[in-house]
């Protein structure tokens, strides 16, 4: 399936329930609804056209006014790979677990929470992994991130 047949494919599937975006230069990109992130996931694993039995990466993004999550997967018997994101609340971030479709989002999961302080209802064993145990300074990777010790740099 070459990369047009595979956005048409999930745009036919999923119809209204997500919209193409024009940062994917290679791969396609999505963005889906917070609330239809799980529906979405066991979808595009179970289907046999797609099959993506592999989640190549989660990774969080704070642009400083909103939050964004993206997910890279991929199917290994299809040769095929797309990416997609959803936009948690900045209010009060959090995003269900995908650990039950993908159990390589253990890990993902928890460095989204502990370095972003999104929280991922239903993971198993939400503790800290990277930051010391008894860290309270805050979330590192949010772009409003202030700690005694820190020293910012300019942007330019």
């Amino acid at each position: 399936m070459d990369r047009e047949q595979l956005i048409n494919y999930i745009q036919d599937k999923f119809a209204g329930k997500i919209e193409l975006l024009e940062c994917g230069r290679v791969e396609p990109f999505f963005k889906i609804e917070l609330d239809f992130l799980k529906e979405f996931c066991l979808a595009i694993r179970d289907d046999a056209t797609l099959g993506m039995d592999f989640l190549c990466n989660i990774g969080a993004v704070d642009t400083g006014e909103q939050f964004q999550v993206v997910y890279s997967v991929a199917s290994v018997k299809n040769k095929i790979r797309f990416d997609f994101k959803i936009f948690p609340d900045r209010e009060n971030p959090e995003i269900n677990s995908v650990i039950d479709v993908w159990p390589g989002a253990n890990w993902y999961e928890r460095e989204v929470w502990e370095l972003f302080g999104i929280n991922v209802k239903g993971h198993p064993m939400l503790k800290r992994f990277l930051l010391p145990d008894d860290w309270n300074q805050g979330n590192p990777m949010r772009k409003d991130w202030d700690a005694p010790d820190f020293v910012r740099l300019p942007e330019n």
